[in-house]
């Protein structure tokens, strides 16, 4: 290599060198200080709750508004199991997916009332075949109940199981598809005794959300199991998708 060639190349190099310093700097965000904002040791009214939860939440997407409650039930007791449904009255902000398990002469009345997937036999055997399940809520007639035994293991390991107690076996399946659709929600306990669900966007007003809440709450009290002694709600926290949780005061 020349000495003109090689003092180009060292140019270059330098050149290059330059632009990857001139990169700007990954920017790291700044963590929010919540003990400035409220005390996670206290308990707040909802629209105190509420207005905290929706101060913390900085997100650039609509984030969901969850609610978790802590139950005081023995949850190895089978006839201590909480669970039940609710129709929030301003919805979720989210529209399900919902699969009609009918017979033929109710096919077009949940088909207008907004189902995804309907049918009876013949859409048993599509999900036994493909074993996809693209729903979120499954309802069914309660003479379909004997046919869903099929698919049990598949529907019941991803919380798809139509069931009486949670109204998703119903005699009238256009309507509960219909209210499925408008934002009625089904809940359950976990393993720890707890239930987690949602009651909206963290954009809905603040008054839509504490009405869902109060609606949730109502239901989830009812749902007491009678051999459950003691402080059934042990505890209520509300938070957004991606904020810490703030504690809500129930009587």
């Amino acid at each position: 290599m020349t000495k003109e060639k090689k003092d180009q190349a060292e140019k270059v190099a330098v050149k290059k060198t330059a632009k990857k310093s001139l990169k700007p700097a990954v920017k790291i965000a700044k963590k929010i200080d919540y003990t400035a904002i409220y005390d996670q040791a206290k308990t707040y009214p909802i629209e105190e709750a509420l207005a905290i939860v929706k101060k913390l939440t900085k997100t650039k997407f609509d984030a969901t508004v969850e609610i978790h409650f802590n139950l005081g039930i023995n949850t190895k007791k089978g006839e201590q199991q909480v669970r039940g449904a609710v129709s929030l009255p301003h919805g979720t902000g989210k529209t399900v997916k919902v699969a009609a398990f009918v017979s033929p002469e109710n096919e077009k009345a949940v088909k207008a009332a907004g189902a995804d997937f309907v049918g009876g036999e013949e859409l048993i055997a599509e999900i036994k075949k493909t074993e996809k399940t693209d729903f979120q809520v499954a309802i069914a007639e309660p003479a379909l109940m004997k046919n869903l035994a099929l698919i049990a293991k598949i529907l019941g390991t991803r919380g798809l199981m139509p069931s009486p107690k949670n109204d998703t076996v119903t005699a009238n399946p256009a309507k509960t598809v219909e209210e499925l659709k408008k934002g009625k929600i089904s809940f359950k306990n976990d393993d720890t005794g707890n239930v987690h669900t949602v009651i909206g966007k963290i954009s809905f007003d603040a008054d839509k959300l504490v009405a869902n809440f109060q609606a949730l709450l109502e239901i989830v009290k009812k749902a007491k199991p009678s051999s459950s002694k003691g402080t059934f709600l042990k505890s209520v926290s509300i938070c957004s998708s991606m904020s810490p949780g703030v504690k809500i005061s129930v009587s």
